[in-house]
């Protein structure tokens, strides 16, 4: 398959430093490359892939200091838009902003959620475009809009084999991975 990976432009892919959709979508990219398919990765310039690299920013732009990166994910959207008909999936690691230039191709894309959806202000933003089909990291994550959005699947986030190894005889001890942020809510692990 012609597979395109649209990734955030804030980290390089993978990342150099926090980013977690920037490495599972280096992960994923990666083992797609792997099976054989041809990929094509749109990411900032400093990202690493062995599928082809598209480079829509220069470097991450949290380390260029650019504070709104709205400008930057539409030019790469753009991108994304004059080069649509050359891949059989485009498979956006974005929010929603491409939803609105996509929606004619609808057919062909995916959107993986990484993120928080109990945020009031993206319900009416999903509600407005149903067929856009969307995968979920849990399906806790769609609890705040379950019959709102256009799920496909829930596809948990994991770690590459031999990351983490498993010991089956435990320790005193809670492993959190991920940003200590209220977000996250360390409080409940």
């Amino acid at each position: 398959m012609r597979i395109a990976q649209i990734a955030p432009l804030a980290e390089s892919v993978p990342p150099k430093m926090y980013g977690g959709t920037e490495r599972v979508a280096s992960w994923l990219t990666e083992e797609l490359v792997r099976q054989g398919h041809q990929v094509t990765l749109f990411a900032s310039g400093d990202s690493k892939t062995s599928a082809e690299l598209v480079a829509c920013a220069p470097q991450g732009l949290r380390l260029s200091g650019i504070r709104d990166h709205t400008a930057s994910h539409l030019a790469m959207l753009a991108k994304v838009r004059e080069r649509a008909a050359e891949f059989d999936i485009i498979h956006f690691h974005l929010d929603l902003l491409q939803h609105a230039l996509f929606t004619d191709l609808a057919h062909k894309c995916v959107t993986t959620l990484h993120g928080r959806l109990d945020l009031p202000d993206f319900l009416p933003a999903y509600r407005a475009f149903p067929q856009m089909p969307l995968i979920s990291i849990s399906d806790c994550q769609r609890q705040p809009m379950p019959d709102t959005a256009n799920w496909l699947a829930t596809v948990h986030h994991g770690l590459g084999p031999g990351l983490c190894p498993f010991d089956k005889r435990g320790g005193d001890y809670l492993a959190f991975l991920g940003r200590i942020t209220p977000e996250k809510r360390p409080d409940r692990a």
